[in-house]
């Protein structure tokens, strides 16, 4: 058995998510298809594993999958065979012949996302699926400094959305940024951290455009610790501004070298 390591990107706008679902439309259902075309229909079916799911309309850069061929197959002749079999909204962009133990999930040291925030008075047509959007004025001074509130290791549990299935709500933010693309008109946030709940990055982007639009007190985010109520965070910014934009394993971060617990993958 050869394992092989894809990372692939794909816009969500058409997908029910990452993962398979009955009678759904999903990423990793539509990639299983394609490799198990490819590998001529084995018994067992091969199985496909990302490093996460992505929710549906939510989109990815360069998501990570790892599945094992009874046969091997050239990385190069593997990289163009999956992308002449997959659908327009999706694209492998990269393949590696991996080690016989490497895990897509279970060996991930962290990852890192983006948000898209469109400031247009009027929602954009064309931004729709891609963007979230605040037509509302907002002050980026102040959500630099609501940001540096978010680093560091805290319980984000005012932060996740109910049905978040995890032991815990604590996680490492290493670093999150934000900064105005003024030709686009767009707040662009990152997010690295050591991992992400349900819901989690699109309810602390709504919690800093509010914030940034003076609805909120700048350091609302340090109460929000301490009553560890979903309600009081409100708002999710929309899926369709999320962008999974990388995902780290061990030894490609040195200052973050170590495998995420079991609880937070």
């Amino acid at each position: 058995m050869q394992r092989y390591k894809v990372i692939l990107m794909y816009d969500g706008t058409a997908f029910a998510g990452f993962q398979r679902q009955p009678n759904k439309r999903t990423v990793e259902g539509v990639l299983t298809q394609v490799v198990n075309k490819m590998a001529k229909q084995p018994d067992p079916a091969i199985v496909v594993y990302g490093s996460g799911r992505t929710d549906a309309g939510v989109h990815a850069l360069a998501q990570v999958v790892h599945f094992d061929l009874p046969f091997t197959i050239p990385a190069e002749n593997m990289h163009k065979g999956l992308n002449s079999m997959l659908p327009l909204d999706m694209e492998v962009v990269k393949v590696e012949l991996a080690a016989p133990d490497f895990h897509a999930r279970y060996d991930v040291s962290g990852k890192r996302y983006l948000y898209r925030m469109d400031l247009g008075e009027f929602r954009n047509p064309f931004k729709r699926n891609y963007t979230g959007h605040w037509k509302f004025p907002v002050d980026l001074d102040k959500i630099q400094v609501a940001l540096a509130d978010l680093v560091g290791e805290h319980d984000y549990t005012s932060f996740v959305a109910s049905g978040a299935q995890t032991r815990t709500f604590v996680r490492t933010i290493y670093e999150a940024t934000c900064h105005k693309d003024t030709t686009n008109n767009e707040l662009v946030f990152e997010f690295y951290g050591n991992g992400f709940m349900y819901n989690q990055i699109r309810i602390m982007v709504g919690v800093l455009v509010e914030i940034g639009s003076g609805t909120r007190p700048v350091h609302d985010i340090l109460r929000l610790y301490q009553v560890k109520d979903r309600k009081q965070a409100r708002r999710t910014a929309p899926a369709a501004g999320l962008y999974l934009k990388h995902v780290y394993y061990m030894g490609e971060d040195p200052a973050h070298p170590t495998k995420l617990p079991p609880h937070q993958r």
